[in-house]
């Protein structure tokens, strides 16, 4: 089976090397560079932490255990630390009720006390007033650009084919079979194509009369767009993820932290990205200063705008169109989903065995419904929602 994956982020990369393991020849077109899209601009939590409804829940959780399933394989990309979360004032009411809505689903979380916070996170400087912090056990991050070494990595190994820069201007979906054209004019034939071209992916599935809503990626302040701030190493024992009203922070390898202030990103706009020196990078170290010891001397290497590939109703995408010649995956979880997603696709592709993890999140679902009737999705402002 010949097979072409459109874009290599952490859902085409674990695409190809699915595939690849099914034996599939793939060949993979990527119009700039690999990881060049949301894949570099993730704050790569791994959970499934408000992630409604079930059925999302359900996909996510699987998603953490594809994780634990390579991870044992070997590699330096997955970091299974846990994650610590607390709130203040009327908030905790919401922290509360979530909890009790996840221990009803059987996840792994419990009430620990702030001296038991700091144990976990030495450097930990826990707000006064705070007494029951939510520990997360099973969740934890990864470092993009080596799970997608990992994955393409492997794809690579057994054959896959990388066309870079190829610029894939439209699809065509032939029903046994499907092609790509490219920007050069050239068009090409295969038995599937698979679109992993996350916030590119709705002109593309247009381009094959699919119909695939994305969230618009460039609007200022949406649910898409956030603010994510990388820091100088520093000598601070940081080893796990905090999502605090403050403050989210994650490890990002030799000393550098990922830090993001969810309010800031209100302020969020990719066509005006804010200096590393300026405002908003400011404000940012200065809540990690408070938040975590041995940061005194915090200042960013980068602060970057990330843009989610965001389904325009907030949910997962994974299936064939109604012609099935072209494969649609795109979603927000993607660091979370990617390994599993690629594997889920490659099976249904490959063996045809549907799954039925993936069942409530067909494109079909989008068959005669106006992207204009969609309500617009809520931006994250606080702790642990996006």
């Amino acid at each position: 089976m010949r097979v072409a994956i459109v874009g290599l982020g952490i859902i085409g990369a674990s695409t190809a090397r699915a595939l690849t393991l099914a034996d599939a020849h793939v060949t993979v077109f990527e119009r700039t560079a690999p990881g060049a899209g949301t894949t570099g601009t993730s704050f790569a939590w791994i959970n499934s932490h408000k992630k409604n409804p079930l059925a999302y829940h359900e996909l996510n959780v699987a998603g953490v255990r594809e994780h634990e399933a390579l991870g044992e394989e070997g590699g330096d990309w997955f970091f299974p630390a846990g994650n610590l979360e607390w709130a203040h004032g009327p908030d905790m009411a919401s922290l509360t009720a979530d909890v009790e809505g996840l221990l009803g689903r059987g996840y792994p979380v419990e009430w620990i006390s702030p001296r038991r916070a700091g144990e976990l996170v030495p450097d930990l400087r826990m707000p006064p007033g705070v007494r029951d912090v939510a520990w997360y056990p099973k969740e934890g991050y990864v470092l993009p650009a080596a799970l997608l070494a990992r994955l393409w990595g492997e794809a690579r190994d057994l054959g896959a084919e990388l066309r870079c820069p190829a610029q894939v201007t439209g699809v065509t979906d032939e029903g046994g079979g499907a092609s790509v054209t490219l920007s050069s004019g050239a068009t090409e034939h295969f038995d599937t194509v698979v679109l992993a071209a996350g916030r590119w992916s709705e002109a593309l599935a247009a381009s094959c009369g699919l119909p695939l809503p994305m969230a618009d990626p460039e609007a200022a302040g949406s649910a898409t767009v956030g603010l994510l701030g990388y820091t100088v190493p520093l000598p601070a024992r940081v080893g796990r993820v905090l999502t605090t009203p403050e403050l989210n922070v994650r490890p990002d390898g030799g000393g550098r932290l990922v830090i993001q202030g969810l309010d800031l990103d209100a302020d969020a706009d990719p066509a005006n990205v804010p200096s590393p020196e300026g405002e908003h990078a400011r404000e940012l170290c200065a809540r990690l200063r408070t938040l975590v010891a041995g940061t005194e001397a915090a200042r960013l290497e980068s602060l970057r705008v990330g843009q989610r590939a965001m389904p325009a109703d907030g949910r997962t995408v994974a299936g064939y169109g109604a012609a099935g010649g072209v494969y649609a995956l795109a979603t927000h979880s993607g660091i979370t989903l990617g390994p599993l997603l690629g594997r889920l696709a490659a099976q249904e592709i490959v063996s045809q065995r549907t799954s039925p993890l993936l069942a409530g999140f067909r494109p079909g679902r989008f068959a005669g419904v106006a992207k204009e009737s969609l309500a617009p999705l809520a931006p994250a402002r606080f702790a642990g929602q996006q």
